[in-house]
């Protein structure tokens, strides 16, 4: 990667940061994803339960993987023949492992879902949420967070679900309302009213959409 792309993700990530905490969450830099699974394991105590929502991050940094295969009980909704309980069984999780569509450079998380189990594990219930958010998806605002959760990561994620919406042939929102919309569900997560409940670590490296 370029040393100033570089730079500027160091020098972003201290702004983010210091914003996360004064919502009373905490922030971490990984420069790579290397460094951002070894941070996400220090940061979970083996024979945590965990579960997860769709978080793509969390497969590319290797997350997904150390976690099947080391001193967890991973609550693995793609193995449970039963999607309904493994959720309702992830409201009770130690940590819930997740990403965010787009986020602020003042620490405000954005996120779009289409069942709600995803944003609603986020917003209660599991006593923890680590998030894994690449650089490339802070923005300026809550509108350019916004912007960027409905045309960029809802459009690829309903073209990697195979949807029939508007955003799969045209790569923009539509704001649309058919059968398969994934954008159900807004989720802006400000503030955090329980302190050490989130965690956000933000990768120098391009993850996710």
């Amino acid at each position: 990667m370029n040393e100033n792309i570089i730079k500027r993700n160091e020098l972003l990530a201290e702004k983010v940061i210091k914003g996360l905490e004064s919502r009373n969450m905490t922030g971490y830099y990984a420069p790579t994803a290397k460094d951002a699974l070894t941070k996400a394991l220090k940061l979970i105590p083996e024979g945590s339960k965990i579960a997860m929502g769709g978080a793509m991050s969390a497969h590319e940094i290797g997350l997904v993987d150390a976690i099947k295969n080391g001193n967890y009980d991973f609550i693995d909704r793609d193995a449970i023949e039963d999607k309904r309980a493994a959720m309702l069984a992830s409201y009770d999780a130690d940590y819930f492992l997740s990403s965010a569509n787009a986020m602020t450079n003042d620490g405000v998380l954005v996120n779009i879902d289409g069942n709600a189990n995803r944003v609603s594990a986020i917003a209660q219930g599991p006593k923890h949420v680590l998030f894994i958010v690449s650089m490339n998806k802070v923005c300026d605002d809550i509108d350019g967070a916004m912007k960027r959760a409905r045309n960029v990561a809802a459009p690829i994620n309903a073209q990697r679900f195979g949807l029939t919406t508007p955003c799969t042939k045209t790569g923009a929102c539509f704001n649309c309302k058919s059968p398969d919309t994934i954008c159900c569900q807004f989720l802006i997560t400000r503030y955090s009213r329980h302190k050490d409940r989130i965690h956000v670590i933000l990768v120098g490296e391009n993850l996710g959409f």
